[in-house]
Parts: structure tokens; C-alpha cells; sequence
């Protein structure tokens, strides 16, 4: 099924043995309770005792428990059925290895987690045992440690450490697991895929029903969103005249049909479905680009057009909202998503060293408009080219690509994250990449793949405010780029945030060894500086020694609002060579003491997620700034921009700049602007001033569209005597 399946499920409760050998027999006390949807840590944690692991240091109390085998046990269930109805055990997602036994034996081995599987059980009695037996987490070496543990495998690398996720490997039944009735005929796929006329005039649906029995006579009509037949169809082909487009939120209207499929005797599959074209071009005068010889290719398209429209990407990297995917629902992508869209983003990027999310993630960004740039779960690694990978990689990637490629947020393939560099040595020429090239070509053929990120002219980095002796500021204003896939700018959590997990004896000073590095805030990532992610070095370098756990939150802050600021209205000034901007990253999976995140664990919005917003409005005034901190004396500069990203042209006005320094204001010049052109960038005139000596540390540059108070910007910047 593309999905989870439309008929109930019967849940069952069930129970968890870790054992110390796959063939042992579990005695009754080795029992204990277990959650499904879940993972093996909770359930053990729970029934043992254990500390919560988001706290302090407690997560080291759950090493090891990925290398043990896990049983689960339920019975199945006493069901009232129809003649000719069957019964089928049924689970979404396992993560990751498992054989499941019926009766004490062995009836299906299973591998992967985007591959739901399933088992008729009609032959056997109510409460016959059914166990679900699960194997240690694969590792491809005993050491190091690390992501290279999951070279070789579609688990999630991520799990095995990263500088914003602890070490802690999940296990379990991620999806939701139970028993379900099945007429005698029933629906048991269904796959919808159209093809656009040039013009939109028209789309040409393929419905394709599998039924059990095959070939079984169906129908299916689709509705539209008053609630009126729009089309009806008894074959798998027909056509759609004067389609309703789907959008992003800032481009149009998200319109969504609904399908319905019939089959007589089975409950009816219903599916929200919508109508675009996505497309990556080459960005105007791409081919006309200076090359001497001898010449190289061209840099390859990452502009996206969406229904015939070039668009600006703005947006965030997605990674996983929780350590454990059995905990993840619709409750938890709801906030962050609504976040997300609040922020002004029109994409998400779902980053290969996560797990794809679920059906509630795509089918709420259809809803909010938000397209989905989707990877493969390939990131930082090298993967081998042998076959029993392949073969995995083969069948989950399948699985993937028929699921999500239904939703009309989906925008783009990408084999994964970063396998083009030192760390990963893939190339193009790597198997896994041209199977999975080769898997989007047959099954979605009309949506953009790219083998990895970043290719040829997008960017990934810097992820400091201050590298190479330079700010972020500069850094940005001197690159290039056709894409800024992924950039960062690190800030401690907030203070309250960071007293729920870090206990009060370790929070101030940080110090290596102690919770701060646990959750990232030192020793996170291996640059110069070894207090990154918190990156006192920075801070002292820009305001001297820090006083307090309160001045340090405040400063750090302070530069990630403007750091982040300022990358995205460099990448939009940069129009249209750069056409696209997503910082690293949005969100996290527990509580971290210092990041590049935009919103902690679970779902709090960091202050910076603010400053993003606003540099990400549709149209907006705004400033090229040198660097972020000045001394008195010094002459000021800052060059005058209007950034639209709106498909219309915006009016002539006039756009008033002036400086703040505590309760003076010194206006700078007015711009009489000319009107602003559609999804560009306009360049203005240059400020200049020399900065007054003041006891201020601070002082701000006020930038007042007339009679567009929503244009209006403001820039916080330091200064030094």
C-alpha cells in the first residue's frame, strides 16, 4: 500500500524480552510491558528504572542496548469475521531487523524501515503466540564508534552520533503494529500518478488499483474541494481538463482534490491528491557564463520552477524531530511545521542522515505549502557497492519513492547529504547512486533527481559566526554560489531552557566532561576552536571574557539572529545566480546545549527564528552590511537593497535609512526607488557615517519604507571603543 492503510487496525497489547542469544526462551520474569509504536530503550528504561536520557549525562545509561536481541510477544486476537474475510498481522515499520514467528515458528524474515510488511493469520486460533523477533543494531565494525558503523545499511546514521544527537541507537516497532480484517476482495495498492499539458491545460491521470484477487472491477471519482465530482473513472486512464494548481503558501493557493477508489464489499481508500509541475533549471544566462578554456561543464540546474514559475528556496533542514521514530506522530511535525511556515519558508529539506518522515509530515506540508526536497538515508559515508547493500537499498528506496511520490509537496530526489567530499569518496559513478538514479527515473520520472548535496556551485558551510578570520558577514558577501544548501550559525539555548537539563552545578562555567558537552555545547565538532558549538572563542574574540551563563545565551543569540539574517538576504541579493537558501538547521532531536538549530527540542522557537522570518518576507528592505561589529570613529557603510520575491512588480516609494545609538538617531539618506521587480532584487544607493565615540556597545541601523511599514528592517550591530 502507498501508505499506511485505509481499513482499522486491531491493536493488541504486548510484551518485551531481551534476550541474550536469538534462540533463548524467555522465563516469565525476563517479561516486562511494551509500547508500540515505540523502541526497546523506552520500554527497558521504563520497567527498569532507568533515568530520563535527556537529562545531564543520563543517556550513557542506554549504551549497549542496541547489541542485545529483543522479542516481542503479543496473541493474535479473538475477531468476529465474515465468510470469506481473512485476518493479516500488519506493521508499518520496523526499525531495523526482524523475523517474525507465529506459533514458535519462524514465517518471515524482514529488513528495512520504510518496507511495511504483513502476514495472514487467518489459519491460525485466536491467542495463538505471535512473536516479532528483533536482532542487534547492524554495525559494519566493532570500531570506531561512529557513523561509519552504518555504512552499509539504510538505518538512520544519525543514531550512531552526530554534533547535535547523542549515540544512542534505536530498536523496535517504529510503526504502528496490529492485526486487520480483509474482505474477500480488497484493495491492496493504489498508485496515483498525472502528467501536466505544457500549457496546465490538462492533467492525464493513471489510477492503478491492485486488488486480492487480482483484476478485480473497481471505480474511483475524484472530488474536489467544495465536495463536487470533478472526474469519474472505471479504468485506470482519464483525463482532467482546466486543473486546480497546488502552490507554495507565497505563490498561490494549495489546492487539494480528493481521490476515491470502490471496490465493492471493501471499505473505500480515500487520498488528498494536487496537481504540479516541479522542475530544476538553469538560472537565466547560466550558459552564457564566462568559461576559458580549457572549459569544464556548467555548474547543473538547482533553480526550482514550480508550475512554470522560477521561485526563490527559502527554508530549513529537516532532521529528525526525536531520537526515536516510534515516538514521532502528527503532534509532533503540527508545531514545527506551523513554525516553519510562520518563519516565511516556501522548503523543507529532509536530510539523508535522518529517516524519511511519515505520512502525517507530507500530507501536512500539502496542506501548508511547503515543498519537500526528500534524500535517501545516504549521509557522510561511503557506501559499498556490494549486493546484499544494493539490494537493501533497492527495495527501501522503492518503497520510498511509491509513497511519497503521490504528495504534491514533493519537489526533488537527492541520493544524500555530502557524498561528493573527502569524508564520503562517492562519485557519481558509485552503484548505490545511479540504482537510486535509476529508481526515481522509472517510478517518478517528473520529479527532479540530484545525486547528492551539494554538486557543482551550491555551498555547504560555514557553520561558525566567525572562521578564518573573517564574520559571516563577509563570508557570505564574497561567495558565489548557485545554492546555499546548508549554512549555519551556532547559539547557546536559552537560559531556563538550559537549567531543565543541564544540572546547576555543571552550568557556568562550561567545561569539558560535563553536560555541556554531552549535549553538544563543547567538543561538538572539531574546528579550532574545541568549545564549538557554543564557541566561546568566538564570543570572547568579539566581546571579551564572558561574566555569566546569562551574558554568554544573550551574546551567542545575539549573533545567530544576525548571522542568520544576514545569510538570507545575501543569498536573495544575489538573484538570480543564487536561487535558493536553507540554513543548518531547524530543528533538533532532544535538548541541546548550544547548535545551529532555529527551534529546540521539541518544539521551542529559538530567537533567531524570528530574525529568519523577517529576512524571509516576501518583500522586505534591507542592507549589505561589511561586518557585524564596528568601532567609534570608524566610518560606517551599508549598501541600500529592496528584496522581492513576489511573481509582481512592487511600487515606487521611498525608503528612509538612519542609525540608533540609545536615545539618538542619526538619519543617514532617503531613496527615492524606482519600482521593484518581480522575484529580484534591487540595488540601491550607498550609506556612509562616521560613528560617534559613545559609551554605547551597540547601535542600530533602521531602515522605514514609506507607506510600507511591513518593508521596514532593522539591523543590530556591536560596537567597540
Amino acid at each position: 500500500m502507498s501508505g499506511r492503510s485505509h481499513r482499522p487496525r486491531i491493536l493488541t497489547n504486548w510484551a518485551l524480552a531481551r534476550l541474550n542469544a536469538p534462540r533463548q526462551t524467555p522465563s516469565a520474569q525476563d517479561w516486562i510491558p511494551a509500547k508500540v509504536p515505540g523502541a526497546v530503550q523506552i520500554d527497558w528504561a521504563r520497567a527498569h528504572g532507568l533515568p530520563d536520557y535527556n537529562y545531564g549525562q543520563n543517556v550513557r545509561a542506554y549504551d549497549g542496548l542496541e547489541d542485545s536481541h529483543w522479542l516481542y510477544r503479543t496473541s493474535i486476537p479473538q475477531v468476529t469475521r465474515q465468510p470469506g474475510e481473512r485476518l493479516f498481522l500488519v506493521c508499518d515499520s520496523v526499525d531495523f531487523e526482524c523475523e517474525i514467528r507465529i506459533g514458535g515458528a519462524p514465517v518471515l524474515y524482514h529488513r528495512g524501515m520504510q518496507i511495511p510488511f504483513e502476514y495472514e493469520v487467518s489459519a491460525h486460533a485466536p491467542g495463538t503466540m505471535v512473536e516479532i523477533l528483533l536482532f542487534p543494531a547492524p554495525k559494519r565494525h566493532a570500531g570506531p564508534a561512529d557513523r561509519t558503523q552504518a555504512s552499509h545499511v539504510t538505518k538512520p546514521a544519525m543514531s550512531y552520533g552526530w554534533d547535535w544527537h547523542p549515540r544512542l541507537i534505536p530498536l523496535g516497532l517504529c510503526g504502528e503494529t496490529g492485526f486487520e480484517v480483509r474482505p474477500a476482495a480488497a484493495i491492496r495498492e493504489v498508485n496515483f500518478r498525472y502528467a501536466l499539458a505544457e500549457d496546465f491545460s490538462s492533467a492525464d491521470l493513471s489510477v492503478e488499483v491492485v486488488t486480492d484477487p487480482p483484476d478485480r472491477r473497481y471505480s474511483w471519482h475524484l472530488v474536489d474541494a467544495s465536495g463536487k465530482t470533478v472526474l469519474e473513472g472505471i479504468g485506470p486512464r482519464a483525463r482532467l481538463e482546466n486543473p486546480r494548481l497546488w502552490w507554495t503558501h507565497d505563490h498561490g493557493e494549495q489546492y487539494l482534490y480528493t481521490l476515491v477508489v470502490e471496490l465493492p464489499g471493501d471499505e473505500p481508500f480515500r487520498r488528498r491528491v494536487g496537481f504540479r509541475r516541479s522542475r530544476l533549471v538553469m538560472y537565466p544566462g547560466a550558459w552564457d557564463d564566462p568559461m576559458g578554456f580549457p572549459k569544464s561543464r556548467n555548474n547543473p540546474p538547482v533553480t526550482f520552477e514550480l508550475n512554470g514559475r522560477r521561485i526563490f528556496a527559502k527554508g530549513s533542514n529537516w532532521v529528525a524531530p526525536d531520537i526515536f521514530p516510534g515516538l514521532i506522530n502528527a503532534d509532533t511535525y503540527r508545531p514545527l511545521l506551523q513554525l516553519a511556515r510562520g518563519a516565511n519558508f516556501n522548503i523543507l529539506r529532509n536530510w539523508g542522515g535522518a529517516g524519511a518522515p511519515t505520512e502525517d509530515f507530507f500530507g501536512q506540508c500539502d496542506e501548508l505549502g511547503l515543498l519537500v526536497w526528500q534524500e535517501f538515508p545516504l549521509a557522510c559515508n561511503l557506501y559499498p557497492d556490494d549486493p546484499d547493500y544494493l539490494a537493501l537499498l533497492d527495495a527501501e528506496s522503492k518503497a520510498l519513492i511509491r509513497r511519497v511520490r503521490q504528495h504534491p509537496c514533493l519537489a526533488l530526489w537527492v541520493g544524500g547529504n555530502e557524498l561528493f567530499n573527502s569524508w564520503s569518496r562517492m562519485t557519481d559513478q558509485s552503484l548505490p547512486l545511479r540504482l537510486l538514479n535509476r529508481n526515481c527515473y522509472d517510478l517518478d520520472p517528473s520529479t527532479p533527481f540530484l545525486p547528492t548535496s551539494p554538486v557543482d556551485g551550491m555551498g555547504h558551510g560555514d557553520y561558525r559566526f566567525l572562521s578564518d578570520g573573517q564574520d559571516i558577514f563577509a563570508t557570505f558577501q564574497k561567495a558565489r554560489n548557485t545554492a546555499y544548501s546548508e549554512f549555519g550559525c551556532p547559539s547557546a539555548s536559552p537560559v531556563d531552557y538550559l537549567k531543565a537539563f543541564i544540572p546547576a552545578d555543571e552550568l557556568w562555567p562550561p567545561r569539558a566532561g560535563t553536560s555541556w558537552e554531552t549535549h553538544h555545547g563543547l567538543a561538538a565538532w572539531d574546528p579550532p576552536d574545541p568549545t564549538t558549538w557554543l564557541c566561546l572563542g568566538a564570543l570572547e574574540t568579539l566581546f571579551g571574557p564572558m561574566r555569566s551563563l546569562e551574558d554568554a545565551v544573550e551574546k551567542s543569540t545575539w549573533l545567530q539572529s544576525e548571522g542568520y539574517k544576514s545569510v538570507f538576504e545575501e543569498a536573495r541579493r544575489q538573484q538570480p545566480r543564487c536561487a535558493m537558501a536553507l540554513n543548518w538547521c531547524f530543528n533538533e532531536p532532544w535538548p541541546t546545549a548550544a547548535n545551529n538549530s532555529l527551534v529546540n527540542w521539541p518544539a521551542r522557537p529559538k530567537p533567531a527564528l524570528a530574525s529568519v522570518a523577517q529576512a524571509c518576507r516576501p518583500v522586505l528592505a534591507s542592507a549589505r552590511i561589511p561586518r557585524f561589529q564596528w568601532r567609534a570613529g570608524e566610518q560606517f557603510t551599508a549598501e541600500l537593497w529592496l528584496l522581492n520575491d513576489r511573481a509582481v512588480s512592487q511600487p515606487a516609494g521611498i525608503l528612509a535609512a538612519e542609525l540608533i545609538l540609545g536615545a539618538r538617531v542619526i538619519p543617514l539618506r532617503e531613496w527615492s526607488y524606482t519600482e521593484v521587480p518581480a522575484q529580484g532584487a534591487l540595488a540601491g544607493p550607498k550609506v556612509t557615517v562616521v560613528l560617534p565615540d559613545t559609551d554605547a556597545d551597540e547601535f542600530t541601523l533602521r531602515l522605514t519604507a514609506e507607506r510600507q511599514p511591513g518593508w521596514s528592517s532593522t539591523y543590530r550591530l556591536s560596537l567597540r571603543r
